[in-house]
């Protein structure tokens, strides 16, 4: 059996919260190239790793005149929606692993994480 086994488990639903989740993601991808020119680095299932001018995420991320987020970008936060920081590294760090053919979205957390040999 795929799913654990217990009488609740719907993979239906499981599956369309996944796709849910996927499609904002990339509608947000696509809004950030349009407001900002800003393609990401890399991407993983929950995460996107952006270049930034600065060390925090405030330096890249879309910002109206008032100084309040732009919608329908990537926006921090803690509630459901928003996106939470996994870490910042500088990009040499990105490009040395994209050198070595791995993908920074998968090692952004932690600079002492092990590094994968099935990528």
């Amino acid at each position: 059996m795929d799913g654990p086994v217990r009488p609740t488990w719907r993979p239906d639903i499981r599956a369309a919260v996944i796709s849910k989740a996927r499609v904002n993601m990339h509608r947000k991808l696509n809004n950030m190239v349009k407001m900002m020119g800003l393609y990401p680095l890399a991407v993983l299932s929950d995460c996107v790793v952006y270049p930034s001018p600065g060390e925090s995420p405030l330096d890249f991320l879309p910002y109206a005149a008032s100084g309040k987020p732009q919608p329908g970008g990537f926006r921090l936060g803690p509630t459901p929606g928003l996106a939470k920081l996994e870490g910042v590294q500088s990009t040499l760090w990105a490009v040395d692993l994209m050198e070595k053919g791995l993908n920074p979205a998968r090692h952004i957390k932690g600079g002492d994480a092990v590094l994968d040999e099935g990528e």
